[in-house]
């Protein structure tokens, strides 16, 4: 499905935000690793978090879902003898499934989206499951993956945190499991520290016990524990949201998005400091954010690796600020389901924007009476690509189309759906 994407002056309603992903999935794994039921309620919907759903059914969890909760029955530290696991194109979900099937005798990950999830490399995690005695079989890092575990011993590990956090969370959900007891040591930087502390959050909640430095580079994991069966809540999503709130602050709106805790742990909270650092009107009370937009932005210097997810909503809107704008230390935006980088900046340039890119930084020269537009542009497969080019895509002066649209559905299915009530001029191509 392409999208077309036409100016629209004005946004107006309001929305619920869709169930945090990174909080979805973290939530079935440690439900699936417990030993008895467990209770998800408002679980999101989208590929990641069904693929999810579909792999930890098929090492045994037993799943019932209604409209407002699944109930999970786990299979502690014995998942089935399965021979094969598809995660589609969910890159945190094959990350700690990876380590789960360590305890599995040969499971094979296989590639089916050989353009996207199978160009990202994995090798610092396959290192480390190395350092557990488990065997991994690759091609160059990349997916089909093959794991023989059976039985991973703790000890000692190394991961480098350089590329993504991922790896480091996939150890902490297995590391709990092992008879022995770990000690984790972060090389080099750790990208995305922030959804490290989610990941801790989760496995607190779900009853496990992990010593961790201030800083994340250590940690010390007691053996022999269990996942404890619980009943959690999933809190609204900020990623998705982001690009929600950027298209109000890019117009003229009255827009308010509910169900975002101001208290959150998820660091792309930040697009609402963001936002109010570049003179959007809003307010943020009681879980609900309300913009009043004017489509009038300041430039904003921001450090993105909090708020990963976030970072190419914001620079949507920093396009149509009156300045100069820099997101810095951004380099693990190139790690993701494509460049989120040079391949999002290169459609932004084809639609008139005028960016800079470095190895790390995102430099905007925003362009305050709007972009032209009136071009067809390539999304890259990649979701958040697709929801930041639409948020372009209501300030240029001809209409633009997005091709592949349709895997927005990666995170937030209902996008499209909830941008139109809101009143922009969207209009679906099959």
């Amino acid at each position: 499905m392409d999208v077309i994407v036409r100016p629209t002056p004005e946004l107006k309603g309001e929305i619920g935000a869709l169930s945090s992903k990174n909080y979805t999935t973290r939530y079935l794994l440690v439900a699936a690793l417990a030993e008895g039921t467990s209770t998800v309620y408002y679980p999101a919907h989208s590929e990641d978090s069904d693929a999810m759903r579909r792999c930890i059914a098929d090492l045994g969890a037993v799943l019932q879902e209604d409209d407002e909760k699944i109930v999970i029955t786990g299979f502690g530290r014995q998942p089935k003898d399965v021979k094969e696991l598809n995660v589609g194109n969910a890159g945190a979900v094959l990350r700690f499934l990876m380590a789960i099937a360590a305890l599995c005798p040969e499971v094979t990950f296989v590639n089916t989206y050989p353009d996207s999830l199978g160009k990202r490399p994995h090798d610092d995690l396959i290192d480390a499951l190395g350092q557990l005695g488990v065997e991994v079989s690759h091609h160059e890092g990349r997916l089909p993956i093959t794991i023989r575990g059976g039985v991973p011993k703790g000890g000692k590990i190394r991961v480098s945190g350089a590329v993504s956090s991922q790896y480091l969370s996939a150890l902490l959900f297995l590391t709990p499991l092992l008879a022995e007891d770990s000690e984790i040591e972060v090389l080099n930087d750790l990208k995305s520290k922030v959804v490290v502390g989610q990941t801790l959050e989760v496995l607190e909640q779900a009853g496990i016990v992990i010593h961790a430095s201030d800083d994340y580079m250590h940690f010390r994991v007691p053996g022999g524990q269990s996942y404890k069966a619980k009943t959690y809540t999933v809190q609204g999503d900020y990623p998705g949201s982001a690009a929600i709130l950027a298209a109000a602050a890019v117009t003229k709106s009255d827009v308010k998005v509910h169900r975002l805790a101001e208290r959150s742990k998820q660091g792309e909270r930040a697009v609402v400091d963001v936002l109010q650092m570049m003179d959007v009107p809003l307010t943020h009370q009681d879980g609900t954010v309300h913009v009043q937009g004017n489509g009038r932005l300041r430039p904003v210097e921001f450090d993105g690796d909090a708020a990963t997810d976030a970072v190419l909503a914001m620079v949507a809107a920093a396009v149509f600020a009156d300045g100069t704008s820099r997101f810095y230390n951004v380099e693990n935006l190139r790690y993701k389901e494509c460049d989120r980088i040079t391949d999002f900046l290169t459609e932004l340039k084809k639609a008139g924007a005028n960016v800079e890119e470095r190895q790390a930084e995102i430099i905007v020269h925003g362009r305050p009476s709007g972009l032209e537009g009136g071009v067809t542009i390539n999304a890259h497969y990649d979701h958040r690509v697709i929801m930041a080019l639409t948020v372009v895509g209501l300030r240029c002066r001809e209409p633009l189309v997005i091709k592949d649209a349709h895997h927005v559905a990666k995170s937030y299915p209902q996008f499209f759906d909830h941008i139109l009530s809101l009143g922009a001029s969207v209009e679906r191509v099959e």
